[in-house]
């Protein structure tokens, strides 16, 4: 059987895979609810959805740093990574152990393609297309939604220390598009350093989000911002809805609602 992976490099499986070892938190959470629960044998520390796994899986470090003798130990048929949250090394070592599959996430499509992926290869289509299904009326209705929004830009933090953003090509600018949040960093690469001092200068956002994840922002940060912004509002966002991939959609659009009712 080949796969092929988001970055276009192909893998030869012989049969369909059964253990599964996901280095991905979003992915994990996909793979439950695609029914998989069984097959997975090794999450990270990271993979916190559903919560039980962390008591029922092998943990096996985190998305930077595996314990690789814990992935071998597990024998998997499968591991599953991601470009953005695993690094070329992670990859390279767990090509030694299984076949490795890397996805690539940018868009909503992107995902879609993922979950009809795993539909397929870990023989579980009807309930693939029961979430894409599901994902696809939620965007058709959330586009009709947005139609009587008003656009507003946007910076949306991920760091401190230094301070960084979400930039251009990634997921979190898409869904951020999505909703009509013009990013003033769209035009950088793809997490910036910043000055806050220049925040201003560099698109004078109506609005500063705070992403819950990676780095837990406190009021204190947001006063921090607050001194270099002229009139923009700072909100708290779930980062889960904006950087998590896969069956995290089907919240994330309800989710996006509300968040527009609160910064009305």
């Amino acid at each position: 059987m080949e796969l092929s992976n988001q970055i276009n490099k192909i893998l030869d499986l012989k049969q369909t895979p059964k253990r599964i070892v996901s280095l991905v938190p979003s992915q994990t959470e996909l793979l439950f609810d695609l029914g998989l629960e069984n097959n997975i044998v090794g999450i990270t520390k990271f993979c916190v959805h559903p919560y039980h796994l962390k008591q029922t899986k092998e943990i096996v470090g985190g998305t930077k740093n595996i314990k690789i003798d814990k992935i071998k130990a597990l024998n998997p048929d499968i591991i599953l990574c991601n470009k953005e949250e695993n690094t070329k090394e992670i990859v390279e070592t767990c090509l030694k152990i299984a076949p490795v599959h890397v996805s690539e996430l940018n868009t909503i499509d992107d995902t879609l393609e993922l979950i009809q992926f795993y539909g397929e290869k870990f023989s579980c289509r009807t309930e693939a297309a029961k979430i894409i299904q599901k994902i696809n009326f939620k965007l058709n209705d959330f586009k009709t939604f947005i139609k009587s929004i008003e656009s507003k830009k946007v910076a949306y933090f991920i760091w401190k220390d230094p301070w960084m953003v979400a930039g251009n090509n990634t997921y979190i600018n898409h869904l951020l598009q999505l909703n009509k949040f013009v990013n003033i960093y769209q035009n950088k690469e793809r997490y910036p350093e910043i000055e806050l001092k220049k925040i201003r200068l560099e698109g004078d956002p109506d609005l500063v989000f705070l992403s819950s994840e990676p780095y837990p922002f406190k009021e204190e940060h947001a006063f921090e911002i607050g001194r270099y912004t002229h009139h923009a509002k700072t909100v708290f966002v779930d980062g889960e809805m904006f950087s998590w991939h896969g069956s995290r959609l089907i919240k994330a659009l309800d989710y996006f609602k509300k968040l527009h009712h609160r910064i009305v």
